[in-house]
């Protein structure tokens, strides 16, 4: 019996390491990882040494084929981009239009899926198309129509788009259901059945056949039940769903559906966007604005980091600065209005280019095919929107360079009409020394101290009876008046008044015109010379200056801003008056 087991093992382990030893043929190196699921990166362990064997024996069928796998199973959007250029590559090197056709719309797909690079993927479908013309391929030819019938929907031509759905799925049903086909082949006629079902509901909504819209759902929801496989289809059906119960007004169904569809459709985050913009009106409706202004401002987020939107979700800006205005927030308006700016450059530069490319280029080819020719771009459609941006960007800096402004001035008036209401607009010098304070010990002035006292006395007389009004004050007519030397005076006003003649004589006019500004109405009608002349002062340039000075304020703006507050404070009085009947 030992006997028997030990050549049983030894025949055993023969045959697994010559198995090992063994080189595995294409077929199952993709057996190997054909049961991974969409950006597995397990299934490398198998791709890997797939590409090695095709780039050794230079088949460069299977060479494409791995690749094209490769794409499937990466994770990252820039390894399928590269892995779809290696794709083309292998495609070329094969010599054959169909692999060339699938190639392109291998690349193409990445760039409209992932990246919505609208004109790099119809530049990628079109080549798609001019390979693909003499194939018979269905699958192929369906593909493509497939692709180009998504940038027609995106670009509103949504009769042409949906005929083409109609074919597509017609032909991806039907292959669907072929028992006989390979696993693969079945769940990528599923898909395309499915995703052009969905591209057809988008038709059926946009011409508003509501009735169909529904229809179509319902079978959507239907094959996609319980189907881990298709669940980011599912996602799409749900999303419909969702919008269909909105345009019926059950706002709480739809942002249930809708918040199914976000939870199923993984990185698209195109139709998430429509999702959260449904949810955001949805809340809008039940008057819930916390929750739908959340919303929104997700689709901002998307916006920002993406560089794309839908021409539908244009309103979702307008509502946001609505919004903001409404609460008075000018910051947050500047930024979405900002934002709407940039969105509506976007939209515009992609209709720009994306309409003239569908409707000359494809067609041409579709039925021009002998001449070979394409129609070029308007250039100047994007010279003229690279200029209403330029304008545009000036236009908002100047308004924001305004407002900045505004909002200064606004808050410097406020802080001076606040020491005027609360009696609190001195000079912080205006303080006099006590006589127990003054340091008796003043040889540097030579002044008696009873001679200071006295002209303090004099100075403020002065003051109170306003004779710091008079025209062409100077030191010494002061001084002459006040019965002293312009040397005292002008001794004392510095030690005692903490400034120079000129300072404190400009100080006590400026102060004297404000206060009667702020407590006088009349004084608001008159002009910048008069009030100049009012309090003394002979320039009017002068005047202003020395206003913003001491206030931090031109007289002007302060006059401006005095006088709206009165206006506000005259109509709420009006509001309370006995007998005045509301218009609500």
């Amino acid at each position: 019996m030992k006997n028997f087991f030990f050549i049983i093992l030894i025949l055993s382990c023969g045959f697994v390491f010559s198995k090992d030893k063994g080189p595995m043929s294409y077929e199952n190196y993709r057996k190997g990882y054909e049961n991974y699921s969409e950006n597995d990166t397990r299934a490398f362990s198998y791709i890997n040494p797939y590409i090695k064997k095709a780039k050794t024996e230079k088949k460069y069928p299977e060479l494409f084929q791995a690749y094209r796998d490769a794409v499937f199973y990466s994770k990252s959007w820039d390894k399928k981009l590269i892995y779809a250029d290696s794709c083309l590559d292998a495609a070329y090197k094969s010599s054959s239009d169909d692999r060339i056709s699938t190639a392109y719309v291998l690349k193409g797909s990445i760039y409209y899926a992932k990246m919505k690079k609208y004109k790099p993927a119809l530049d990628e479908y079109l080549m798609a198309y001019k390979y693909s013309k003499n194939t018979g391929d269905n699958y192929l030819k369906n593909k493509v129509s497939y692709h180009l019938g998504v940038v027609k929907n995106y670009l509103g031509y949504n009769e042409e788009a949906l005929e083409l759905f109609k074919e597509c799925v017609a032909y991806f049903e039907t292959e669907s259901n072929n028992t006989k086909s390979h696993k693969f082949q079945i769940f990528n006629n599923t898909k395309g059945y499915l995703n052009s079902l969905h591209q057809m509901i988008i038709c059926y909504r946009n011409l508003k056949n509501y009735a169909k819209v529904d229809s179509l759902t319902n079978i959507g929801l239907l094959k996609t039940f319980n189907e881990p496989d298709f669940s980011q289809e599912r996602g799409y059906f749900l999303k419909a769903k969702g919008l269909s119960e909105y345009s019926n007004n059950k706002y709480d169904s739809a942002i249930d559906y809708l918040t199914q569809s976000l939870d199923l459709i993984k990185e698209d985050f195109a139709w998430k966007s429509v999702d959260y913009f449904y949810i955001g009106k949805s809340y809008l409706a039940l008057k819930n604005e916390n929750l739908a202004i959340s919303n929104f401002k997700k689709i901002d987020s998307i916006f920002s980091k993406q560089d794309f939107i839908l021409p539908e979700l244009r309103e979702n800006y307008e509502i946001l600065i609505n919004h903001y205005k409404g609460k008075n927030d000018a910051k947050q308006q500047l930024f979405y209005t900002t934002q709407l700016l940039k969105a509506d450059s976007i939209i515009s530069r992609d209709f720009a280019y994306l309409s003239p490319k569908v409707h000359r280029e494809y067609d041409t080819n579709a039925l021009l095919e002998e001449k070979g020719k394409l129609e070029k771009a308007n250039i100047w459609s994007s010279v003229f929107i690279t200029f209403l941006a330029f304008l545009a960007a000036f236009l908002i800096f100047t308004l924001y360079k305004k407002f900045k402004k505004e909002k200064d001035i606004l808050q410097k008036y406020f802080l001076l009409q606040e020491k005027l209401q609360n009696h609190n607009y001195t000079r912080p010098e205006n303080i006099v020394p006590t006589v127990s304070s003054v340091n008796h010990d003043d040889k540097k002035t030579h002044i008696a101290e009873t001679i200071k006292e006295e002209l303090l006395y004099k100075l403020k007389i002065f003051e109170e009876k306003k004779q710091f009004t008079q025209k062409g004050l100077t030191i010494q007519k002061l001084a002459i008046q006040l019965d002293t030397n312009s040397n005292y005076l002008s001794h004392v006003i510095n030690e005692h008044k903490g400034m120079n003649f000129n300072k404190y004589l400009g100080d006590l006019r400026i102060r004297h015109i404000t206060k009667l500004l702020f407590e006088k109405n009349v004084y608001l009608n008159y002009t910048i010379d008069t009030l100049a002349k009012e309090c003394g002062i002979a320039s009017r340039q002068n005047f202003s200056d020395l206003f913003f000075e001491i206030n931090g304020i031109r007289p002007t703006d302060f006059i401006r801003n005095r006088k709206k507050e009165l206006d506000n404070s005259n109509y709420q009085a009006m509001g309370n008056i006995p007998g005045l009947i509301s218009e609500n």
